[in-house]
């Protein structure tokens, strides 16, 4: 075979430092456009980013050279530089960890309408249930220490 093919999607979360709610309306637009930028500047694609004041999520593909730890420190070492140009909150950072799902083509369109409705969603849902959920779905095992 002289090409090769892949399709990997990750569905990306990530909280701010304590999950302070940081990421304010006003701003939040151009965070989420920032952080689609920063995506494809590292040659990924964003298919979608969103999120609420305190975490934010991301549909993206990479491709099979992408160093998921490295693409990720670099994803939010950018996106807290401005974030802390943007908020009234100098000291914005992101919590240390993230969480990474993988994505079948077939989930792509679900997962993409969920991003889209954080705002509607965590009306009826906190974070830490939604992560929980998220990590139990797929079995993942996780200490509930951690997630605070």
């Amino acid at each position: 075979m002289p090409s090769t093919y892949t399709s990997l999607h990750f569905h990306l979360v990530f909280a701010t430092k304590h999950r302070e709610p940081t990421i304010a309306s006003a701003w939040r637009p151009w965070l989420h456009q920032y952080m689609g930028g920063v995506v494809r500047e590292s040659r990924g694609i964003a298919l979608s980013v969103g999120g609420v004041e305190d975490h934010v999520h991301l549909l993206v593909g990479l491709s099979p050279t992408h160093c998921l730890s490295d693409f990720m420190r670099a994803l939010k070492s950018a996106s807290s530089a401005r974030a802390k140009a943007w908020c009234s909150f100098p000291g914005f950072q992101w919590q240390e960890g993230y969480s990474a799902f993988t994505v079948s083509d077939s989930g792509l369109t679900r997962v993409k309408r969920y991003i889209e409705r954080q705002e509607e969603h965590h009306q009826r849902q906190s974070y830490r249930d939604e992560l929980t959920a998220y990590l139990r779905a797929t079995g993942i095992e996780f200490d509930e220490r951690c997630l605070d």
